[in-house]
């Protein structure tokens, strides 16, 4: 068979994660700017099997021993600078292999995800624009480039201590309160904290029927700002998956750019989520700070591109 390091050109670096960076050959071919930060990824799974991704144009390719070569994966190897009578080659002797290898697939099984109905805090009330003692809550949304109208928000003015200087966001499925996360307005850490079940994921209520992709981040706001889904985590869960499998559309995952936040990176390949990384101004570390730089619709627009 082949050695696929062998065909890339240039310098090649290997990541913490395992993966072998290296200019993605794919981007200038498809209508996007030659790669030149590396962002073509090769993951090797055991010795011959490996997948590759771009986190640029977001191409995607994998070889398997036993199986036949897919359409992505001959283009990808031409790009190379393999030749046709290569590339059918190396996929016939591929399939010699099938007796060689275990060959199945997988039945993923279906999980059963539920929530229990929950309460929202004690004297929990809507933000009120009109009222001036709501000024402070409304502020704050106004300055997180979102309205008093883009969703439920609730506070709890007459509680004690932190809770009265705080904005409740309600986590809904199925139209149902399943949980909340509270957002503090003191500077006191933590600035967040929920009470979410295991599980559940914002925003979910809120997809359309005729969207044709939904976008995931990890904070609720970043997810308001987009009208996409919070994991409110940096990885995704089981059910989680599950649950953005069953919107059966294209699924695009935007870490926050902090150590953190690229940990749900190869957890979303892994599921076979795309990730988009666009080149945000120097400062922006999340989907919320470019919406408030770029506006929603630019936004949007670089993620789904990737630019």
């Amino acid at each position: 068979m082949f050695d696929i390091l062998t065909f890339i050109p240039g310098k090649k670096k290997t990541t913490g994660k395992g993966w072998v960076s290296f200019n993605a050959p794919c981007c200038h071919h498809r209508g996007h700017r030659p790669d030149r930060r590396s962002r073509g990824g090769i993951k090797f799974d055991g010795e011959t099997n490996w997948s590759y991704h771009c986190f640029n144009c977001h191409y995607k390719c994998g070889f398997t021993l036993g199986k036949t070569f897919s359409k992505n994966l001959k283009q990808f190897l031409i790009w190379l600078g393999a030749d046709d009578s290569q590339v059918n080659k190396w996929s016939f002797e591929s399939l010699q292999h099938r007796d060689l290898v275990e060959l199945y697939v997988a039945k993923r099984k279906k999980l059963k995800v539920k929530f229990k109905e929950t309460e929202l805090p004690e004297d929990s009330t809507l933000v009120d624009e009109n009222n001036i003692e709501h000024k402070h809550y409304v502020e704050y949304i106004h300055g997180r480039g979102l309205t008093v109208s883009d969703y439920p928000f609730m506070i709890t003015p007459n509680a004690e201590g932190r809770n009265s200087n705080r904005i409740i966001i309600p986590y809904t499925f199925e139209g149902k309160i399943v949980g909340h996360i509270s957002r503090y307005l003191d500077n006191r850490i933590p600035k967040y904290i929920k009470e979410q079940q295991t599980g559940y994921i914002f925003g979910y209520d809120l997809q359309k029927p005729d969207y044709e992709v939904c976008i995931v981040v990890e904070g609720v706001l970043d997810a308001l700002s987009i009208n996409g889904c919070a994991l409110t985590h940096d990885t995704i869960s089981d059910e989680q998956a599950e649950l953005l499998r069953r919107l059966n559309r294209r699924i695009i995952v935007v870490p926050d750019l902090d150590k953190s936040g690229l940990t749900v990176v190869d957890r979303a390949l892994e599921l076979g989520f795309e990730v988009s990384l666009p080149n945000w101004a120097e400062g922006i570390k999340d989907t919320n700070d470019a919406v408030l730089k770029y506006g929603k619709l630019p936004t949007l627009g670089r993620i789904v591109t990737g630019k």
